[in-house]
């Protein structure tokens, strides 16, 4: 973290002025990380799965979704155009 403070241009404040800590971004989203995949479960498996799908692509139109089924339900795999779609998806849907 050190290394990284000290290659950062002079003009860069990434201090919180209320806490006095601070926080590289690129070490809390990585930008290749836009896969997110939910697990269904029981009778509603597939329905659960279908409407959170529709959920993400309303949100985010160029969301990618595929169910798998699996033993004991559906495995959802949505894929975002960028890691941020997936974080604010995330958060908006308490996941």
């Amino acid at each position: 973290m050190k290394g990284i403070i000290a290659a950062q241009a002079h003009t860069v404040n990434d201090t919180c002025t209320d806490c006095g800590s601070f926080v590289d971004i690129g070490a809390v989203i990585d930008e290749h990380d836009t896969l997110l995949e939910l697990h269904f479960n029981g009778v509603n498996a597939q329905n659960d799965a279908d409407a959170m799908s529709e959920r993400a692509k309303a949100r985010f139109s160029q969301t990618l979704a595929k169910s798998v089924p699996t033993e004991s339900g559906v495995s959802l795999q949505l894929t975002f155009d960028v890691s941020a779609e997936k974080m604010i998806f995330q958060l908006e849907n308490s996941l």
